[in-house]
């Protein structure tokens, strides 16, 4: 997939690596302060993870071949279970059973859930060599410490991921199209003969 460079299209894909981490950043910063349980957290935790769907979106336009595709579903099935634990929240906040303690079915919110760090790690794999060594050290680390601090709900650890990650894609949204990539050209059309 790629995207015009300067296109409506490529703005919001670049805009969404401020946006995504920003809100969730909000969220996190709730949840610590408010509890777990905050539906206004929830609200924005949803917001958030939304929005990354777009960061993997915008990721896959500098990205191809067998990366792209383990990526991409790895990085729906992430968003989803990450949603998930959005309105799980909401739910818990309303006094209805919380799915994370709940048995059948329900369970299936946890392995997707552990997706959503997969997909920042996949993300800092495919930004490697194209980007800044910190940037993706930064993407790496908070993928790795992200079900540490979500999991165990440590608020300020997942606080502390968040803020690494609002400087971590805050830079690559600065920085434009990764070095080395070919950016998309705008195919003219053919004069008819």
């Amino acid at each position: 997939m790629r995207s015009v460079p300067g296109s409506p299209l490529d703005r919001l894909l670049t805009a969404s690596l401020i946006v995504a981490p920003v809100l969730y950043l909000v969220a996190d910063s709730l949840y610590a302060v408010s509890g777990w349980d905050d539906p206004t957290a929830a609200v924005f935790h949803i917001l958030g993870t939304t929005f990354y769907t777009v960061v993997l979106l915008r990721v896959l336009t500098w990205t191809d071949g067998a990366l792209a595709v383990a990526l991409l579903i790895v990085g729906v099935l992430g968003v989803a279970g990450n949603v998930g634990y959005g309105f799980n929240t909401i739910h818990v906040s309303l006094g209805d059973t919380d799915l994370v303690d709940a048995s059948g079915v329900a369970v299936l919110i946890k392995p997707l859930g552990l997706f959503f760090p997969l997909t920042l790690l996949l993300i800092a794999v495919a930004l490697r060599g194209a980007r800044a060594a910190w940037i993706v050290a930064l993407v790496a680390v908070a993928a790795l410490v992200w079900p540490v601090a979500h999991i165990a709900n440590v608020g300020w650890l997942a606080v502390l991921v968040n803020v690494a990650l609002v400087a971590a894609f805050g830079a690559l949204a600065v920085t434009g199209a990764p070095v080395g990539r070919r950016a998309a050209v705008p195919v003219e059309a053919t004069p008819a003969a």
